[in-house]
C-alpha cells in the first residue's frame, strides 16, 4: 500500500494519475494547504522538508517518505517498470526536468497573477501570460514532431506535464489554437487512469476540454 499525502492541485494529480496507470493500491491523506495550512505542521515537515505536496510513503517497500513529484514519478516508474523506459531515460528525464523547472513554476505564477490575484501587478500579469503562451507554443512545436513529449511512447514526462495544461480554462491562452498540443491533451484525457486520477479528490469534476 502506498500512502499519498496530497491536495487537489496539478502536482498532486501527477501522482494519483501515475498510481492509477500502474495499478498500485494507494490511500490518500488530504493535506489542507489553505485554511488549516497543514503543510507547515511539524509532523508533515518531517516527510516534506519544503512543506510541499505531494509526498508518498511506500509501506510495501522501504517505508521511506519520498517528496518532490518528479522524484516520486521516477521512483514509481522504476518500481513498476512502466512509463520510464530504460533505453529512453535520458530524453524522458529532460522533458520531466523541463516540466519541474520551467513549465510548472511558470504556469503556477501565471495562475497567481492572472487568475487568483488579478489586478495586483500589471508587470506580473503580462510577464507570466507571455511565458505561459510561449510554453504552449514550445510544447505544440515539440508535439508536431513527436507523438508524446519524449518520443513515441507515453511516459512520466507526459504524466507530469498534462495536469498543468488541464488548467487551461484559467490560462486564457486558447488551447484549441494549438493543434498538436490539443491532440496530445485530448489523447491523454481519454485514458481511463487519467480520468480516475484526475478525480482522486473530487469525483464530480470533469476534465476540461479545449
Amino acid at each position: 500500500m502506498i500512502e499519498l499525502f496530497s491536495a487537489d492541485t496539478p502536482n498532486g494529480k501527477k501522482i494519483s494519475i501515475m498510481l492509477e496507470e500502474i495499478g498500485y493500491k494507494y490511500k490518500v491523506t488530504n493535506v489542507d494547504l489553505h485554511e488549516k495550512k497543514e503543510q507547515f505542521n511539524p509532523e508533515f515537515r518531517k516527510i516534506s522538508p519544503f512543506s510541499k505536496i505531494p509526498v508518498i510513503i511506500d509501506h510495501d517497500n522501504n517505508k521511506e517518505a519520498i517528496f518532490e513529484s518528479g522524484a516520486i514519478l521516477m521512483y514509481l516508474g522504476e518500481r513498476s517498470n512502466k512509463f520510464y523506459d530504460e533505453e529512453n531515460k535520458l530524453k524522458i528525464n529532460q522533458w520531466l526536468m523541463g516540466q519541474m523547472g520551467y513549465v510548472g513554476p511558470m504556469i503556477g505564477q501565471h495562475h497567481q497573477f492572472h487568475h487568483y490575484h488579478q489586478g495586483k501587478s500589471e508587470f506580473g500579469e503580462k510577464r507570466y501570460f507571455e511565458i505561459t503562451r510561449r510554453i504552449y507554443q514550445d510544447l505544440d512545436e515539440r508535439l508536431s514532431q513527436s507523438k508524446f513529449l519524449a518520443g513515441d511512447e507515453y511516459s512520466i514526462a507526459d504524466i507530469a506535464t498534462w495536469p498543468w495544461i488541464a488548467r487551461h480554462p484559467i490560462h486564457d491562452i486558447g488551447l484549441s489554437k494549438f493543434s498538436h498540443l490539443s491532440r496530445w491533451y485530448l489523447e491523454i484525457s481519454r485514458r481511463p487512469a487519467v480520468v480516475k486520477g484526475f478525480k482522486f479528490m473530487n469525483k464530480e469534476i470533469e476534465i476540461p476540454l479545449p
